[in-house]
Order: structure tokens, then C-alpha cells, then sequence
């Protein structure tokens, strides 16, 4: 069961530093390691950040010996209530560089906070001083990091790194979303309309469109989930892929679908075909804006098959 921090002594708080020091250096390691191959200059960063983390477990490790001995209790957040859980690193990679920037702003605030709290508990004036200091230094730390950013992190090497994060964003993001996009908004079509032309039926055109739009969603967002884990390519994790790929099936399939609920079959039939439209357009605009498809080439491959795909479910519909 977990403790109170209040009730803890002069000698397992030190040993509670310690550890989290050592927990703290451990996270910027992992930092580092996970942002090297695609921010380099930011990896560096959390070098220099561990660095000075280091020095502080160096500085509570020889207080703690020459107050306490070479044996040092094993004392971990967990066993001590009010931590905040942080997530394991190697769960959430590939890293987010500004989701990592942020988790190290919480690291430092609550490493802070835990000092002064614990300066105030320790009557010890060695062990006081000591955390007080370091208590400081956290403070400046940001400060420090603002340095650290500031030598490694050239206008350059920003727009490197934001080249980067755009390139990660379309790889993991954009990519399987506008496949499904493209895959619902096309590939809905053919059933859709043909059991609009056929019924001559509203409600009947819709719940044929929902079906298929549904039915796609389910099968791209496992279909892209299990393509590829994103170990290799950087792609990210597959179930957020496959989560992406399926919502934005499924939206497309169903923009179209949604005029059918108009019970008059020719005005709903008419403001489908807008609809279709403008999802065309909208998909041709994504492909030029984050794939760097010419917008001449993007609308023709896209426009060009969604008529297709239309003409086919309209004739198909009519026999």
C-alpha cells in the first residue's frame, strides 16, 4: 500500500530523490533515443537535460552517504501517494516532438514541487539546503532548457523539424484518412445509387448508403490497421491508422448518403449529386494541398473515377 509523503523520514525522502532523478534521467534517455533519427537537434536538447539530471541524482547519492550509509532503500513513486503516472515512453512511440516538450514542462513542474514540499519537512540542514537548492535549480530548469533549445535548435534546424512533423503528420494522419475518404466517397456510389434508380425510393437509397458506408468503414479501418505495424515505415500505430482510415471511410460514404433522407426521391437525388460534388472537390483540394499532387492531376484521377463509379450504380440501377 502506498504512503503519505508526510510520513516519511529525512532518510526515505533522499532515497525517493534519488530514484527520481534516476526515473527522470531514464525518460530523457528515452526521449533522446526516440527523437534522434527524425529531431536531432532536439534529441540533443534532452541530452543536456539528463545531463543536468544526472548531477542532481550525484549530489543526493553522496549526501545520502555520507548521512546514511551505502545501502539505499528501493522507493519508487508508486509506493508514495500524490505522483503523477507517467506513461511508459516506449508505449506512445513514434514520439510526438511537441507532446515530449510538453511532458517534460509536468516532469519538471511536479520534480519541483516535491523538493520544496520536502524541504519543508526535513529538519536536517544539510539535507534542507540541499533540496532547497535543487528545488532552485528545477525552477531555472526551464530556463535552462530554453538555453539548451536555443544553442541546439537553429532557425534551421527548427524548419527541419517542423519539415519533419508535417511529413509525420501526412504519413500517419493524412494518408490513411483521405484513403478513406476517397474509398468512401467513391466506392459508395455504385450501390447507392443504383438502389436509388432502381426503387426510385428515398428511404430505401438510404439505408442501402448507410449499409455501405458502414460496412467500408469496418473494412478499410481493419484492413489498414493490419497492413503495416509502423515499426518499419514510421507510419505510427495501426489502430490509430485503422481508426482514422475507417471514421473517414465511413464519412465519405455518408455525405451522400444523408440526402436520401429527404422523402421527395428527385430533390433528394439532386442534392446527392451536389453532395458528391463537393467531396470530389474536397478530396482533389487534400491530395494537391498535403500530397503534392498537381491540382490539374488530382481532379481528374479523382473526379474522373467517382464519375465512373456514379455511371455505373446509375446504369446498373436502370436495367
Amino acid at each position: 500500500m502506498a504512503r503519505n509523503f508526510k510520513d516519511l523520514h529525512e532518510r526515505e525522502i533522499l532515497a525517493l530523490a534519488i530514484a527520481l532523478e534516476e526515473e527522470d534521467g531514464r525518460i530523457y534517455a528515452d526521449f533522446s533515443d526516440g527523437l534522434r533519427e527524425t529531431y536531432p537537434a532536439t534529441a540533443a536538447m534532452f541530452d543536456g537535460i539528463r545531463g543536468e539530471e544526472s548531477n542532481h541524482r550525484a549530489r543526493l547519492i553522496e549526501l545520502y552517504q555520507h548521512k546514511f550509509g551505502e545501502h539505499i532503500p528501493l522507493i519508487r513513486r508508486t509506493d508514495v501517494n500524490g505522483f503523477v503516472q507517467r506513461r511508459p515512453v516506449w508505449l506512445v512511440r513514434p514520439l510526438g516532438i511537441h507532446v515530449v516538450r510538453k511532458q517534460a514542462e509536468i516532469m519538471e513542474l511536479e520534480t519541483r514541487r516535491f523538493y520544496e514540499k520536502a524541504a519543508q519537512q526535513v529538519s536536517d540542514a544539510s539535507i534542507r539546503k540541499l533540496l532547497g537548492d535543487l528545488a532552485e535549480e528545477e525552477r531555472k530548469h526551464s530556463a535552462q532548457a530554453e538555453s539548451l533549445e536555443e544553442e541546439h535548435l537553429s532557425h534551421g534546424e527548427r524548419e527541419k523539424e517542423d519539415a519533419a512533423q508535417r511529413r509525420l503528420f501526412v504519413l500517419q494522419i493524412v494518408q490513411p484518412g483521405l484513403a478513406g475518404l476517397m474509398d468512401g466517397s467513391v466506392s459508395t456510389l455504385a450501390p447507392l445509387f443504383a438502389a436509388a434508380y432502381s426503387t426510385h425510393s428515398s428511404w430505401n437509397a438510404f439505408l442501402v448508403g448507410l449499409a455501405a458506408s458502414v460496412g467500408a468503414g469496418i473494412s478499410m479501418g481493419f484492413a489498414e490497421a493490419l497492413s503495416d505495424d509502423g515499426s518499419l515505415t514510421g507510419r505510427g500505430h495501426p489502430w490509430i491508422r485503422g481508426v482514422v482510415c475507417g471514421l473517414m471511410t465511413t464519412a465519405g460514404g455518408i455525405g451522400h448518403t444523408l440526402p436520401f433522407l429527404i422523402p421527395n426521391f428527385h430533390l433528394a437525388m439532386t442534392s446527392a449529386v451536389a453532395v458528391v460534388a463537393v467531396e470530389l472537390a474536397v478530396i482533389s483540394w487534400v491530395r494537391h494541398r498535403y500530397m503534392d499532387t498537381p491540382i490539374v492531376s488530382a481532379t481528374l484521377q479523382v473526379v474522373l473515377g467517382g464519375v465512373l463509379v456514379f455511371l455505373a450504380g446509375m446504369f446498373i440501377g436502370s436495367a
